[in-house]
């Protein structure tokens, strides 16, 4: 599965981006996606996360009602709306694809062992 991961960029305070990421997976429904995103200095951390249909959804706290996940089955994509944005969102967001081998996605959902696939990543930067 290749990822690649677009749409970041420089937004003031309290801006909106989307964030895209486009997979060429075969059965890219067969895959949980999710986002995460690394700040410089600071360790990889989980954004959000849908199931294979997106009937489910997670965030991290801090971007809950301001980030929204969805993707689209049917074109490969997966997206992630920032609305709100602050200027401690300022990151390299990359997308990632569940490991199908692991089972336990819906507990795990926001570890980063449990993602086998990663796209290069987009950044984003949020001025105050």
């Amino acid at each position: 599965v290749q990822l690649q991961a677009f749409g970041g960029g420089l937004v003031q305070a309290g801006g909106s981006l989307r964030l895209s990421c486009a997979a060429s997976a075969r059965t890219f429904s067969s895959y949980a996606m999710a986002w995460f995103r690394q700040a410089p200095g600071k360790e990889r951390e989980f954004v959000a996360a849908i199931s294979w249909r997106g009937a489910s959804t997670y965030y991290k706290d801090s971007v809950k009602g301001r980030f929204t996940i969805t993707r689209e089955n049917a074109k490969n994509m997966v997206y992630l709306s920032m609305n709100s944005l602050r200027p401690e969102d300022t990151a390299v967001y990359y997308c990632a694809a569940h490991d199908p081998l692991k089972t336990g996605w819906r507990s795990q959902y926001s570890a980063r062992d449990e993602y086998a696939y990663w796209g290069q990543g987009t950044k984003v930067t949020v001025s105050s």
